[in-house]
């Protein structure tokens, strides 16, 4: 049996949630990547409380047992549900955690009202975009970093660009006086795979029973294609219970623009 996902709870000084929000990051990310937006959040609106979620083989929850898909991701949020003994008001997911988000939202149990998808596609397509690309960039390098320095130097020569490389060199950890992955890139690919093959565009025409479906495209960001757009819009007009928003900002939506998503859920989240 796999362990608990690792999580935290983020909620206003002395406020006790009456509305519980799920966030799920992307491929190579952890759930502190949401707590500044998710704090923010808390403050606003006291009622509502976050939880961050590292989803398997992420952050600190490792040594989980395969298979790699999207549905055991989103088993494991289920569990980890089970285990806090509280159901999400909301979910939300941004990239790959937001396809994370709609598998657990086809499969929640009462509760849920809404799955928000941050610049995600429901679609499934053929593998591509720089997150599918860090894996041959990654396994064409070292094991082992003298410094999380070294490493971000070497995926700028790689064509990557120095915030990214950053980032994600937070998933490097000291090992014996060196630098080595947290993350497993064979079960990476597993996941991402799974991802790009995913079709839930059926979801999108169908909603589960009293949820709502609000997906976030980013402007600036082409992972959700001008097709797989319109295909959520009709939808939008068929169920009254998808929505389809637009935000300036790129893929990175909570760094590009925080008050944005902010102002989205303020104005919508129930």
């Amino acid at each position: 049996m796999n362990p608990i996902l690792a999580h935290s709870r983020i909620t206003a000084p002395g406020a006790e949630p009456r509305h519980w929000l799920f966030a799920l990051h992307g491929i190579y990310g952890r759930g502190r990547n949401w707590a500044t937006l998710m704090r923010q959040l808390a403050t606003a609106s006291p009622e509502w409380g976050a939880v961050l979620v590292d989803l398997r083989l992420h952050g600190d929850s490792q040594a989980m047992e395969g298979p790699h898909t999207l549905a055991a991701a989103a088993d494991d949020v289920a569990e980890l549900v089970e285990h806090l003994g509280f159901a999400p008001t909301a979910v939300l997911g941004h990239s790959f955690g937001g396809k994370v988000a709609l598998c657990y939202g086809a499969n929640a149990s009462d509760g849920l009202q809404q799955v928000w998808v941050i610049d995600s596609t429901p679609a499934a397509k053929p593998p591509s975009g720089s997150a599918w690309g860090m894996i041959e960039a990654v396994r064409g390098m070292p094991a082992e970093f003298a410094s999380r320095a070294d490493f971000v130097e070497r995926l700028k020569q790689a064509g990557y660009a120095e915030p990214v490389g950053q980032w994600m060199a937070m998933n490097l950890e000291p090992a014996e006086g060196s630098y080595r992955w947290r993350l497993d890139f064979d079960a990476m690919e597993a996941l991402m795979r799974d991802f790009f093959r995913t079709d839930l565009l059926p979801l999108v025409d169908e909603p589960p029973a009293g949820v709502e479906l609000h997906f976030i495209k980013a402007e600036d960001s082409n992972v959700l294609t001008p097709d797989v757009a319109e295909h959520i819009q009709a939808a939008a007009q068929a169920s009254g219970r998808v929505f389809l928003h637009h935000l300036p900002g790129g893929h990175w939506l909570n760094t590009d623009n925080p008050q944005g998503i902010l102002g989205l859920l303020a104005a919508e989240l129930p």
